[in-house]
């Protein structure tokens, strides 16, 4: 979601409109959305390092034991992929369902799930069974669907406004959300069946206080660290990360430390490399990425310095990293340039290297993900209303179209399991 001084976006007023957001979709609906940009030529840049030692604000880290990760297991036979989207815009009827050749990328469209609302970010169970949506709305919620059957298991107050990520914790038995519109985060936990128990924590960012043009805190992701021992939530509205540490026996948070970007940074989006020693953020409002690096015993992440996103001069909204199963490459959506920013990993994930931008082929590319084994990149196109995949060069980590984009109304996120 991008400051109300770059676009009258602070605030509840993104969401606002939601029933207009086909076509010409006004930027509130972004949604972590910026505003229409203009295109700018990529223009790569040097690398630029994280702090290998973090400050002594921070402490210092020690080294990890974890080797690199190994991409997947190659896979065979049609694949699950879902799709959220918004059901109060044009179009938007419900979470899509279809299937993907993991091969070749093709995608075949399997049906809707209805009956849960504007589910504009999903996640997974780690065993597979239930899948996990948010209804980002003014009174925000989190619904799980039984995947084997398709029935909606219930829908738990998220406890806030407009909640638009949530995450599973590792153990598979914490649901963690974050509610945009108020700026906090909020806990559930999931009982046996994949459903959801009452909300066993809420935590409001009430400080720092909000960067320029920002009328207040936007918690915009939470995501467990690497090693499974902190708990991270991204706040544009405050420029702060901030750590927690989750009981697992209550299911409640405790905040260990703050790591704040430079004012109007408007960070968004916070990917781990496999290893887990470095982390990489998004900039939503000024348009950069920050390498940062990440002490898993503590909890600390000490950010580096901006970078850029190779999208020059035109209007660009960062919206999501993500990095190969390997940790050698990483990948960045553009809305606005309408790109996929392509890095090298070097350093040991300390460094990130730009290569080039590729067109999505689309307008808009809300959020991106890489399907398991790392062989695909789809990229969610919502003012398109599709899907474009790409197939991912295991060595140069090149990106190319694999085929036409898949069409899907308001397609805000891709999940591809």
């Amino acid at each position: 979601m991008t400051s109300e001084a770059v676009g009258n976006r602070g605030g509840w007023s993104r969401r606002r409109a939601l029933g207009l957001l086909a076509g010409a979709v006004p930027a509130v609906l972004a949604g972590c959305a910026g505003s229409d940009g203009t295109t700018g030529s990529a223009s790569p840049s040097p690398a630029t390092n994280a702090p290998t030692a973090p400050s002594a604000e921070a402490g210092a880290g020690s080294g990890t034991e974890s080797a690199t990760a190994e991409p997947s297991p190659a896979r065979t036979g049609p694949q699950p992929l879902y799709i959220g989207t918004y059901t109060s815009a044009e179009g938007g009827d419900g979470i899509g369902v279809a299937t993907y050749d993991p091969r070749s990328g093709r995608v075949t469209g399997e049906g809707t799930i209805g009956g849960v609302g504007d589910p504009s970010y999903l996640a997974v169970h780690p065993d597979g069974r239930t899948l996990y949506a948010v209804n980002e709305r003014p009174e925000g919620g989190v619904t799980a669907v039984r995947l084997s059957d398709r029935k909606v298991l219930g829908t738990r107050s998220s406890g806030g406004e407009a909640p638009c990520h949530l995450s599973v914790h590792p153990s598979g038995r914490w649901l963690l959300s974050a509610n945009y519109g108020s700026g906090s985060v909020a806990v559930h936990p999931v009982e046996e069946s994949g459903a959801l128990g009452e909300r066993t924590d809420l935590v409001v960012h009430s400080s720092p206080a909000p960067g320029p043009g920002q009328d207040g805190p936007h918690a915009h992701q939470i995501v467990t660290s690497p090693d499974g021992g902190h708990v991270l939530a991204v706040d544009l509205g405050t420029d702060t990360v901030y750590t927690y540490r989750l009981d697992e026996s209550r299911g409640t948070l405790t905040e260990v430390s703050r790591a704040r970007l430079r004012a109007g940074a408007g960070p968004r989006h916070l990917t781990f490399h496999p290893e887990g020693r470095y982390a990489y953020l998004a900039n939503e409002v000024d348009n950069t990425v920050v390498v940062c690096a990440y002490e898993p015993d503590r909890g600390r992440l000490t950010p580096g310095p901006p970078q850029p996103t190779g999208t020059g001069a035109g209007t660009n909204y960062p919206a999501q990293l993500v990095v190969t199963p390997g940790g050698s490459y990483a990948y960045l959506a553009n809305r606005g340039h309408d790109s996929l920013t392509r890095y090298a990993v070097e350093a040991d994930g300390a460094r990130l290297r730009l290569l080039d931008t590729v067109p999505v082929g689309g307008d808009f590319p809300r959020q991106i993900a890489l399907s398991p084994d790392g062989g695909l990149l789809f990229a969610a196109l919502q003012r398109s209303s599709a899907v474009s995949v790409f197939e991912v060069d295991a060595d140069s980590g090149g990106l190319r179209r694999a085929g036409a984009p898949f069409a899907s109304p308001v397609a805000v996120c891709a999940l591809p399991l």
